[in-house]
């Protein structure tokens, strides 16, 4: 087997509970991907997978479940919102990341400058993509986005790791001189 070819594995590895394990022991920014469907319906769903791929063009990606309503919406409209909660916005976290029927009817959102469902008062920062490619992997597919607008305000990121839910707490970055000393 050369450098450029895959090993594709017929059985997992390891089990669901241990990759889930695994993952969760990765930190991350809460984001709610929001779309809306073809009849014009946001939908939305908590996710922590979310990545910037490439600066030109700028380019993230986001991984939706397959047969999700967020990721049908996605594909339906072609677009979609990458929410970056903030510090308070744990409840809306755990509303999009459930079963509940009506999640826009329990927040505040508008519609952003495109017509995507923009949650202005738990988002600190949100952009808007056009989807460039999917790839589907198992029960999910990664979609890229071009960004297309951004909106950032003021703000402190909720995260989550280990299962719960945490605030992003800067303690040592105070400026050069501490970063000099630390590699010291």
């Amino acid at each position: 087997m050369n450098g450029n070819e895959l090993r594709v594995f017929e059985e997992p590895a390891v089990s669901v509970a241990e990759h889930r394990a695994l993952m969760s022991r990765f930190p991350t920014g809460v984001a709610v991907i929001t779309a809306l469907d073809a009849a014009g319906v946001p939908q939305g769903m908590t996710c922590s997978s979310v990545t910037s791929v490439t600066l030109h063009p700028p380019t993230i990606l986001v991984c939706l479940r397959i047969g999700s309503a967020t990721q049908l919406a996605v594909r339906q409209c072609g677009a979609f919102a990458v929410n970056l909660l903030h510090a308070e916005a744990r409840v809306t976290a755990e509303l999009f990341s459930g079963p509940a029927p009506d999640r826009f009817g329990a927040v505040r959102w508008i519609r952003s400058e495109s017509g995507l469902p923009w949650l202005a008062d738990d988002a600190f920062a949100m952009a808007e993509c056009q989807v460039s490619r999917v790839i589907r992997h198992g029960d999910h597919e990664v979609i890229f986005g071009r960004l297309v607008d951004v909106v950032m305000r003021p703000g402190t990121p909720l995260l989550h790791g280990m299962r719960s839910y945490s605030v992003w707490r800067p303690s040592f970055l105070a400026g050069a001189a501490d970063v000099e000393e630390m590699s010291a």
